[in-house]
C-alpha cells in the first residue's frame, strides 16, 4: 500500500479534529455557526505561535510593545489572549472558560486598529456554552501540530493550517445538511483566475469576498513569482455582505500577512451600499453567488452601462459592477453559471450582446462539473478587459474583435464521491494556452486546438446572436482520447475513490461509537 502523502495526512487529521471540536458545541449551536468559532478559535492559536516564534527569533531584540511591533510588521498580541497565559488560566478551578476565549479575542481587537471591528462579541461562547465543553474545546487546539510550518515562514504555516480547517469545516457543514462552500471558492478555482490574470502589482478587488479566498490566492501569486518581500505589491479591496464571512476573512488574510485595504467594516450589500464607489482597480475576481434571484435591484443605476439587469438573476448585474471597478487597461475574472453564455431572457440577451460589441470579452471557460460542492449546475468564466490592444510597447498579441474560447469540461480529477479538482496539468494547459493567446511571458505561439480552444471573431459570435457557448465554437476532438483517461478507466477509478472513501467514513464512524461507548 502507497503511504499516505504529508497533506493527505494533514487533511485527515484536521478533519479529526473538527469532528471532535463538533462534538463539544454540537446542541449548542448548529453546524453553521461552527465555523465561526473554530476558525476564530485556531485564528487565536495560530496567532500566539506567531508572537511568540518571533519572540524566540529576535532573543534580546525583541521588544514587547504595539507600536514597536507594528513598526516591524508583526501582529502584537496582548496577554490576555496568549496561549500560555490562557492555558494557566483554562487550569484554574471553577474558570469561566467561555468568558476568558471571549475576552481574548476581544483584547485582540482593541490593541490592533484593522482588527477593532472583527471580534466585538469575541467567540460569542459567553452564556452560550457550557465552561466544560469550552474547556475541553480548548484542550483540543494545545497541539503545536495544528499551527506547525517547518522550515516554511510562520505565516505560511499558519496561512495553511487556516485553509485546512476551512476546507473542512465546508464539507462538515455539507455532511451535516447545512449549507456548506457559501463563503469558500475551491482552490483550484482560484488559482485558476489568478494564473490568467496574473496580478503581479496593482489594485485587486473582490466584490463578493467570503472568506477571502481569491484575494489570499492573489496574493500567494506575488510571493511565488515575486517573493515575500514583494508581498505589499499588491492592495487588496473586498466587500462581503454577510459579517461573519467578512470576519472570516480578516482572520485568513492576516494570517497570511496581509489586510484589506481601507476601512474596518466592510460587510454590505455590493448592490445596495457599494463600500468602493470610487475604485479603479487593475484587477477583479469574483465568484458571486449563482443566478442570485433576491437581489437589491435599482433601475437606474450608473452602474448599468449595457442595459438594466433583470431583477430576478443577478448575473449581469455582477457582471457590470465588475466592469465599473476596472480601470482603462483592467483586467478581472467572474465565476457564474453557464445560462448567463446563452440566455435570452428579461433582456439578458441584449446586455451581453452589449458587451460582446463592446470588446470587452477577452476569453470564456466552460468548467467541468463537480468543483462546486454547494452548487451543481454547470459553471464558467467570463475574463474581461478593458484593453485587448498591443498596448504603446508591442509585447502583447493585438486582440481587438477577438475572444477565445476553451471547453475545459473534460478537465479535473475526482477527489471523492460528490467533487472535482482541476490538477496542476490542467491549470498549466489552461492558462498557457490563454498566454499564448494574449503573448503574455511566453515565447509559445497559439493556435487553435479541435474540442479544446479557438480564437473567434466578433462577426462570428454576431452570427451566433452573441451566445457564447464554448462548445459552439471549439468543435470537436478526433483524438479526445489522448487528451485524458478514456472515460471506461476514469469510472473504475472514480468508484475505487468511493469505496476507499467508505472505508475511511466507516472507521471514523467505529471509532466515534467506541468513545460514545466507553469501548
Amino acid at each position: 500500500m502507497k503511504p499516505v502523502p504529508s497533506q493527505g495526512r494533514r487533511l485527515l487529521e484536521v478533519k479529526e479534529l473538527i469532528w471532535k471540536a463538533a462534538d463539544r458545541l454540537r446542541g449548542d449551536m448548529d453546524a453553521a455557526e461552527y465555523r465561526y468559532v473554530v476558525l476564530g478559535l485556531l485564528y487565536l492559536r495560530c496567532l500566539s505561535a506567531m508572537f511568540e516564534d518571533a519572540r524566540r527569533r529576535l532573543g534580546e531584540n525583541f521588544v514587547d510593545d504595539p507600536y514597536v511591533c507594528e513598526g516591524d510588521g508583526l501582529r502584537w498580541v496582548p496577554e490576555a489572549a496568549r496561549w500560555d497565559w490562557l492555558s494557566e488560566r483554562m487550569g484554574e478551578p471553577g474558570c469561566p472558560a467561555g468568558e476568558v476565549l471571549d475576552e481574548a479575542l476581544r483584547a485582540v481587537s482593541r490593541s490592533n486598529r484593522d482588527l477593532r471591528k472583527v471580534f466585538p462579541d469575541g467567540l460569542g461562547l459567553t452564556g452560550r456554552v457550557e465552561d466544560r465543553r469550552v474547556l475541553e474545546l480548548f484542550a483540543l487546539f494545545g497541539d503545536g501540530r495544528i499551527v506547525g510550518h517547518g522550515d516554511r515562514p510562520p505565516q505560511d504555516g499558519a496561512g495553511e493550517s487556516y485553509e485546512y480547517f476551512l476546507r473542512s469545516l465546508d464539507e462538515f457543514a455539507r455532511i451535516e445538511g447545512k449549507r456548506g462552500a457559501e463563503f469558500h471558492t475551491p482552490g483550484s478555482v482560484a488559482k485558476l483566475l489568478v494564473e490568467i490574470l496574473e496580478p503581479y502589482e496593482g489594485r485587486v478587488y473582490d466584490p463578493c469576498c467570503g472568506a477571502g479566498g481569491l484575494l489570499v490566492q492573489a496574493q500567494r501569486f506575488v510571493v511565488t513569482h515575486k517573493g515575500r518581500e514583494h508581498a505589499e505589491d499588491l492592495d487588496i479591496y473586498g466587500q462581503e455582505i454577510n459579517q461573519r464571512s467578512w470576519q472570516l476573512a480578516k482572520m485568513n488574510l492576516d494570517l497570511h500577512g496581509t489586510v484589506l485595504s481601507g476601512l474596518d467594516d466592510h460587510w454590505a450589500d455590493t448592490f445596495a451600499e457599494d463600500r468602493w464607489p470610487g475604485l479603479e482597480a487593475d484587477f477583479v475576481m469574483a465568484v458571486p453567488p449563482f443566478n442570485m434571484s433576491d437581489w437589491a435591484h435599482r433601475e437606474h443605476d450608473l452602474r448599468w452601462r449595457y442595459g438594466v439587469p433583470p431583477a430576478r438573476n443577478a448575473n449581469f448585474a455582477w457582471l457590470q459592477h465588475v466592469v465599473s471597478k476596472l480601470n482603462d487597461r483592467g483586467s478581472a475574472g467572474v465565476v457564474l453559471a453557464n445560462g448567463s453564455l446563452s440566455s435570452k431572457q428579461l433582456g439578458e440577451d441584449r446586455i451581453r450582446a452589449a458587451m460582446v460589441e463592446d470588446d470587452l470579452v477577452a476569453c470564456v471557460i466552460a468548467l467541468p462539473d463537480r468543483l462546486f460542492r454547494s452548487a451543481g449546475i454547470p459553471a464558467c468564466v467570463w475574463f474581461l478587459t478593458k484593453d485587448k490592444s498591443a498596448r504603446h510597447t508591442g509585447d502583447l498579441a493585438d486582440r481587438r474583435g477577438e475572444v477565445l474560447f476553451l471547453d475545459a469540461r473534460g478537465m479535473g480529477q475526482m477527489i471523492g464521491r460528490a467533487e472535482r479538482v482541476l490538477t496542476e496539468a490542467d491549470l498549466q494547459d489552461i492558462a498557457g494556452t490563454y498566454r499564448a493567446w494574449r503573448g503574455t511571458g511566453t515565447s509559445e505561439e497559439y493556435r487553435d486546438v479541435p474540442g479544446f480552444c479557438r480564437s473567434v471573431t466578433r462577426d462570428e459570435i454576431r452570427e451566433h446572436r452573441h451566445i457564447l457557448n464554448p462548445g459552439r465554437y471549439v468543435g470537436s476532438a478526433d483524438n479526445a482520447e489522448e487528451r485524458g483517461e478514456s472515460s471506461a478507466q476514469g469510472r473504475v477509478d472514480e468508484l475505487t475513490r468511493e469505496f476507499l472513501e467508505l472505508l475511511e467514513e466507516a472507521e471514523r464512524m467505529e471509532r466515534e461509537m467506541r468513545g460514545h461507548l466507553g469501548a
